[in-house]
């Protein structure tokens, strides 16, 4: 039904690979269809596999040994780190092509395991993007967001109440990245609620009556889970001196709305404006990445307030607004930011469909950019 952007067949022509995403992006799916026969796929999902493999890594090469399949696929790599070190060897020894898939990487970050030292490069899959969605539904997507599994389905909020119920909760519980489920659950609405806002972590903690250094860490699980996103704040301005907060997103809308108990954004609304921006915010990101162009994702805000919501690198500055008539006011930030003479292009991505120039600033409709974004246009 979904034709993803990324080539799995591309990628590992180059070089062995990680395949991170968070579950139900649809990494299986995606391995399934585009490598078919040509993978062999050893599943630590299985019982069998994980106890056999946790006991005796070097077992990898004997259950690889005899087939003849171009790839070997290690599915959900992260629950036997030590088989990171058979890799190694083998990619070395016998120049086996792997690509190892995981939904976490915390214990991969944080635990002094054998990353394969550049043997194998990194690429992510994310919840599907505008372009690979047939006849693509902005409203539902601002509602119930872009997970495979859910964008298909006739009863998308049962399926979300499922996903965060049973993966957010249950299964990270069941890492033991977390003890106290309660308040990590009040930590989850809570930041469902300020995602895509510059982080407060004492606000945060104030709210939820949970201490500062365990926000932040509950911060980085999200991220190491893929659960959420970090965009740093730009501070190359030397006019207006910028905040340095960065702000955090969460992976996919529907995820986040979810958590936050928001069933409903009405047009026009705040929550509809929050929502649009964060929905390009993913856009760029999946570009970025799938296009491989290792340029950082940040937003600029000054301590006088005047703000741009997304920056590409130093060379693309984004605004967002759902307004469908643009006027001067719409404008002022990313006038003020292009008075520091950085950046080369200015965007304002708009529900207004009369595209124009203003200055240095070309004011565009979100369909005919997300077109020039995946046709290479914007970047």
């Amino acid at each position: 039904m979904f034709k993803r952007l990324l080539d799995l067949r591309s990628l590992l022509k180059k070089k062995s690979f990680f395949l991170f995403g968070p579950r139900a992006t649809g990494k299986s799916f995606l391995i399934k269809h585009q490598l078919g026969n040509e993978a062999l796929v050893i599943d630590l999902l299985r019982s069998d596999v994980f106890m056999r493999l946790s006991a005796n890594p070097e077992l990898l090469e004997s259950m690889i040994d005899g087939h003849h399949n171009q790839y070997i696929v290690i599915d959900e790599v992260q629950k036997v780190p030590a088989l990171l070190n058979e890799v190694h060897r083998l990619i070395e020894n016998k120049k086996i092509r792997f690509l190892l898939t995981g939904s976490s990487a915390r214990k991969l970050r944080h635990g002094h395991v054998n990353l394969l030292a550049g043997r194998a490069w990194e690429a992510k899959l994310f919840p599907l993007t505008s372009q690979e969605i047939p006849d693509f539904d902005l409203e539902k997507y601002l509602h119930f967001g872009g997970l495979p599994p859910v964008y298909a389905s006739k009863f998308p909020q049962e399926e979300l109440f499922a996903y965060v119920n049973t993966y957010l909760k249950e299964e990270i519980q069941a890492e033991a990245l977390v003890r106290k489920i309660p308040a990590f659950s009040r930590f989850l609405q809570m930041s469902a609620l300020t995602s895509g806002a510059t982080l407060n972590f004492s606000s945060i903690a104030n709210d939820t009556g949970i201490p500062v250094t365990t926000i932040r860490e509950y911060y980085q699980i999200l991220e190491d889970t893929f659960i959420g996103f970090m965009v740093p704040a730009w501070q190359k301005s030397q006019k207006r001196k910028a905040v340095s907060s960065g702000k955090f997103y969460y992976f996919d809308l529907g995820v986040k709305n979810t958590l936050a108990q928001i069933s409903q954004i009405e047009p026009q609304s705040d929550l509809y404006g929050q929502a649009f921006e964060h929905f390009i915010a993913l856009e760029l990101r999946a570009y970025i990445s799938y296009n491989r162009l290792h340029q950082a994702l940040t937003y600029w805000r000054t301590q006088q307030g005047h703000e741009v919501d997304l920056l590409i690198g130093d060379s693309v500055a984004i605004e967002v607004k759902t307004t469908n008539r643009v006027s001067q006011k719409h404008l002022k930030g990313l006038t003020y930011l292009s008075e520091e003479k950085i950046c080369e292009k200015y965007y304002l991505v708009t529900h207004d469909k009369i595209n124009r120039q203003e200055k240095e600033i070309k004011i565009i409709y979100w369909e005919d950019f997300l077109k020039d974004l995946w046709a290479g246009k914007i970047i």
